[in-house]
């Protein structure tokens, strides 16, 4: 479904991203004078492996989930694209087309700018390319940083930081306790386990031990952390 206009949310979400934040007002008018809003249901899909490079994205709400299929057709978690973030530029710089695919986790909504306006923009704002260029080494420092935890940290560290990285990006405070946070994005614990590079039992497990520990509780909805200085004390005990 389009819808033409942001709401005031999605707008101060956009707004108010890391990366886009740090933009020149008139880039970043220029941007969203060009931006077009899609909104989709949990699970559409927004674009598939091999489909070619049609506009460069943000997220407004909600998330974006970029999968893999393995040789089984097994369809594998890789990582999900919060509000505020933008993505695509890789395949409309290269030329290529997209790597995986990516689908709606939740209600999300779009704001994109087309191959095309993109284009036009980088023409008129040298100051975009250095920006684009600064956003790639975001990225690549992050990779690495993942691919050393993968192969440095235990799995119980390595849920501790995912699980602080959820709360940073879609924590909302609980009404009934200030000091305990609701992980707004659903994930199932198969989801989970993607993106810590383990098996769902050796998640559920390492979940289980942090409920004892009173550091999560597991409810039917989601996950609610209970207390963050527990996670960053496992964190720092593995760095």
């Amino acid at each position: 479904m389009d819808d033409p206009i942001l709401t005031i949310e999605e707008r101060e979400a956009i707004n108010s991203g890391r990366w886009f934040s740090q933009l020149s007002p008139s880039l970043r008018h220029d941007i969203l004078r060009c931006a077009y809003v899609k909104r989709y249901k949990d699970a559409d899909l927004i674009c598939a492996r091999g489909d070619p490079a049609e506009a460069w994205s943000a997220v407004a709400r909600g998330a974006v989930r970029v999968s893999s299929t393995s040789i089984t057709g097994k369809q594998v978690t890789l990582t999900y694209v919060e509000p505020g973030v933008w993505f695509g530029d890789v395949a409309i710089f290269d030329g290529e087309r997209r790597t995986h695919d990516a689908f709606a986790h939740g209600e999300t909504t779009l704001l994109s700018v087309s191959r095309g306006d993109l284009r036009k923009i980088l023409s008129q704002h040298v100051e975009l390319y250095e920006a684009l260029m600064f956003l790639q080494a975001r990225r690549i420092r992050t990779l690495f940083g993942l691919v050393e935890d993968l192969n440095t940290l235990p799995l119980r560290a390595r849920l501790a930081k995912q699980l602080t990285h959820l709360v940073r990006s879609y924590g909302v405070p609980s009404l009934a306790d200030g000091r305990e946070v609701r992980i707004g994005l659903q994930l199932a614990q198969e989801e989970l386990a993607h993106l810590l590079g383990a098996s769902r039992q050796r998640v559920n497990q390492e979940l289980k031990t942090l409920e004892r520990e009173e550091v999560i509780r597991i409810e039917p909805g989601g996950l609610v952390v209970r207390n963050r200085d527990a996670l960053m004390r496992i964190i720092e005990a593995d760095n």
